[in-house]
């Protein structure tokens, strides 16, 4: 197998009383849905905000395609082609898709900003994107699952080959997932890397390749999502077995019964 093209070793990172990350490693191969998972807490948001230059790590080294990269502003990992999708969205109701898009980095001509340029070079993107949205269009008309795309677009227009996706689907359903869905695949196919965080086991076997489980700020190991299952993967999470986790709520202990009620009405709300 190829070399990673994104190899975080040793990530240590602590709070004041703390510790959010000990020594931690994590890597994604070029192309590669890589999924994220653990209870909160774990240090996932963590991880990827050190990758994505948000926080600066306490130790440890980060290579992305076999170059040491340090990270110490947003602005840094951009550069390096890394974008972050945050659960909360980061537009501009008020602003035109194309100008949330490029938004602080607009293109200049003759000292004016080049408004039809960048509407061109939006448009280009979200048709690549294979979605039905208008760079010109307002993003406050947009809806969520919209939005979103406009995010990714924008993570697309810096060039990004390593798109962070954090909760995603936190805000979708349905029909709105199964496009993500699809988006994540092309954007694959066409070798970008992505990180996908999610507390939906279903979803990381539906779009990803890899998954990385962390518990209490440690790795706790990396499964092939062909290889492993959802009780297993639990398990890595919270240090118990499924059943100890959900137990059969058939189940009786014994114990005496101190309330039960019977044939209970108020109004229309509950009958019997």
């Amino acid at each position: 197998m190829s070399a990673p093209f994104l190899d975080m070793r040793r990530i240590t990172k602590t709070f004041p009383g703390v510790i959010a990350l000990r020594s931690v490693d994590f890597s994604c191969y070029k192309g590669e849905v890589h999924g994220l998972v653990g209870e909160n807490g774990a240090g996932k948001s963590t991880l990827v905000k050190i990758l994505a230059g948000a926080y600066r790590a306490d130790a440890g080294e980060v290579y992305l395609d076999g170059t040491l990269r340090h990270f110490d502003t947003p602005r840094d990992a951009r550069r390096a082609g890394i974008g972050i999708i945050y659960q909360e969205f980061t537009l501009v109701p008020t602003m035109s898709v194309a100008d949330n898009i490029y938004l602080g980095r607009e293109t200049v001509r003759h000292g004016l900003v080049d408004h039809r340029r960048m509407r061109r070079e939006a448009q280009a993107i979200l048709d690549r994107l294979g979605c039905n949205i208008d760079a010109r269009q307002m993003v406050g008309q947009l809806s969520v699952a919209q939005q979103q795309i406009v995010e990714i677009a924008k993570a697309l227009s810096l060039d990004a080959r390593l798109i962070i996706m954090d909760e995603p689907s936190a805000t979708l359903g349905g029909k709105e997932l199964d496009r993500l869905f699809e988006i994540m695949r092309s954007l694959r196919s066409s070798g970008v890397t992505l990180i996908y965080i999610s507390h939906r086991l279903a979803e990381i076997f539906e779009v990803c390749d890899r998954v990385t489980v962390l518990k209490d700020g440690e790795l706790v190991g990396t499964r092939s999502v062909v290889n492993t299952n959802e009780a297993e993967l639990v398990r890595m999470m919270v240090g118990r077995q499924l059943a100890d986790v959900f137990p059969s709520p058939g189940v009786r202990d014994g114990r005496k019964i101190v309330l039960r009620v019977r044939n209970l009405c108020c109004g229309s709300l509950v009958k019997d």
